[in-house]
C-alpha cells in the first residue's frame, strides 16, 4: 500500500492529457525517488503560473500582462484577425512566418457533448473584437476535426453578414489533423491558400 501523499500525487498527475494511471504512478515515483529538486521546481512553477498568467484582454491568449506582446506590437497588421482554438495553435501559425496579423484564441471549440457552446467560448466577446472598426478580414484557423469544422461553420455564419471578409485556411492541413502536429511548411501553404467562407 502506497503512502497517501504518493497516491495523491499520482492522482493529480492524471489531469495531464494522455496520462493514465500507470504513467501517473511512474511519474510520481520518479519525482519522489530520483528528482525531488525537479519536483519542487515543478510545483513552484505551477503555483507561479497559476498566480501570474491570465488572459490577454484583446486576443484571449495566455499573458502575464493586460496585453500580450503580439497585441501590443505596432508591427502587426491589425486589419487581419486569425481565430484559432488554442495558444499552441497560435504558436504553430507563428512558426510559419507567413502571417503578420493579430489573433483571437477561443480556448476550445464547439462541443455540445462536452458542454462547450458559444457562451462558454465567449463568442459575444469575439464579436466585439471583430467589430472594432479595424478588422477587415477574419481567418478561421480552427482544426479540421468535426468540432473544429462545426466551430468554423458557426463563426462564418455569425461573422459573414457583419461586413468583414471571412476566410478559412485551406485543406493543406490533413482532415482530422490538429495544427499542433502539422509541420510549418504545410501550415504556411494552408494559410496562403485560404478561401472565402459561405455566409
Amino acid at each position: 500500500m502506497n503512502p497517501a501523499g504518493l497516491d495523491a500525487l499520482a492522482e493529480a498527475l492524471r489531469c495531464l492529457p494522455g496520462v493514465g494511471p500507470k504513467s501517473a504512478q511512474r511519474m510520481a515515483h520518479h519525482l519522489l525517488q530520483s528528482d525531488r529538486q525537479g519536483a519542487r521546481r515543478l510545483g513552484e512553477a505551477i503555483l507561479h503560473a497559476l498566480d501570474a498568467v491570465r488572459h490577454c484582454q484583446r486576443c484571449n491568449t495566455f499573458s502575464e500582462t493586460d496585453l500580450c506582446t503580439r497585441c501590443a506590437s505596432s508591427q502587426r497588421d491589425s486589419t487581419l484577425l486569425c481565430i484559432v482554438e488554442t495558444p499552441v495553435d497560435m504558436n504553430m501559425m507563428e512558426q510559419t512566418l507567413a502571417y503578420q496579423g493579430l489573433y483571437y484564441v477561443l480556448m476550445g471549440r464547439l462541443s455540445p457533448l462536452d458542454g462547450m457552446g458559444a457562451r462558454e467560448l465567449g463568442f459575444e466577446r469575439l464579436l466585439e473584437r471583430v467589430l472594432d472598426g479595424v478588422v477587415r478580414e477574419v481567418i478561421l484557423a480552427t482544426n479540421y476535426t468535426n468540432e473544429g469544422e462545426a466551430t468554423a461553420h458557426y463563426l462564418a455564419a455569425m461573422l459573414a453578414p457583419r461586413g468583414v471578409r471571412v476566410t478559412r485556411i485551406a485543406r493543406g492541413v490533413p482532415v482530422g489533423g490538429e495544427l499542433e502536429f502539422v509541420d510549418p511548411g504545410t501550415l504556411a501553404q494552408a494559410l496562403r491558400e485560404r478561401k472565402s467562407c459561405a455566409g
